[in-house]
């Protein structure tokens, strides 16, 4: 069976780095899982380059991609590394490719990499992402409201589809983020959690901020990790904002 042909969405590199990657095996892609129920296998982002490397073998080469809302890291390898030779930092630049995830970081293996010169651009690309924001956020805020109204998710896809006329397409990664939601909230996360602040506690503590950067979680399930981490008194708030290890 061939593989189904994905689509380039236009996203900001937040709606990559601060959601949940869903690995599929065989024809199946991986994709992200946005906040708002938006599968991501394949996106369209644009920035500014703010760092460039290649390894001394020429079989690696990387780029960071900042676009205001985060930052993420755009590779090739080995035959691909030429793909990136007309592109400098502090280029703006217009990259599609596909979402990846290694050792809990997102990133893109790109198919294209252009720098971009038109600011006209970049305006109707942040447009693009406005507009599917807004649509995918209008459906989602729908089917969070029925939801509590059903015990099992599947009724809830039926209901969704006779009553409102919505199709699976628009609906299943919705019902997915809702599904995944209730399983992330009953796993303990609480010792990877405990290993990033080991890691990157240099004496003083950690920034919350920082841990959220750190971890690929939504932000409400480390929150209240953390919080049971400080009620049991394995972590101790030396300062507002940082986290400590006792």
């Amino acid at each position: 069976m061939e593989p189904k042909r994905q689509p380039a969405i236009p996203v900001n590199i937040i709606d990559l780095t601060k959601s949940r990657f869903v690995k599929k095996e065989g024809f199946e892609s991986s994709y992200v899982l946005t906040n708002f129920g938006l599968r991501i296998s394949k996106a369209k982002i644009i920035g500014t380059i703010v760092n460039k490397y290649q390894s001394e073998d020429g079989n690696y080469a990387a780029i960071t991609i900042d676009d205001e809302t985060d930052a993420i890291r755009v590779k090739v390898f080995k035959e691909d590394v030429g793909m990136l030779d007309n592109v400098k930092e502090g280029d703006i630049a217009l990259v599609v490719g596909k979402i990846r995830e290694y050792a809990d970081e997102i990133y893109i293996i790109p198919s294209f990499v252009r720098k971009v010169t038109d600011p006209n651009i970049f305006i109707m690309h942040k447009l693009q992402v406005l507009k599917l924001i807004k649509e995918k956020k209008q459906i989602f805020d729908l089917v969070n409201a029925e939801k509590d109204n059903f015990a099992d998710l599947e009724e809830l896809r039926i209901f969704l589809q006779k009553e409102y006329g919505l199709i699976d397409d628009e609906i299943s990664g919705i019902i997915e983020y809702f599904a995944l939601g209730d399983s992330l909230a009953e796993k303990d996360y609480k010792s990877l959690i405990i290993e990033k602040i080991k890691e990157l506690d240099s004496g003083k503590g950690v920034e919350l901020a920082r841990l959220t950067q750190e971890i690929n979680l939504p932000i409400e399930i480390i929150s209240e990790n953390i919080n049971e981490l400080l009620e049991d008194g394995t972590c101790f708030e030396p300062l507002p904002g940082l986290i400590k290890l006792v």
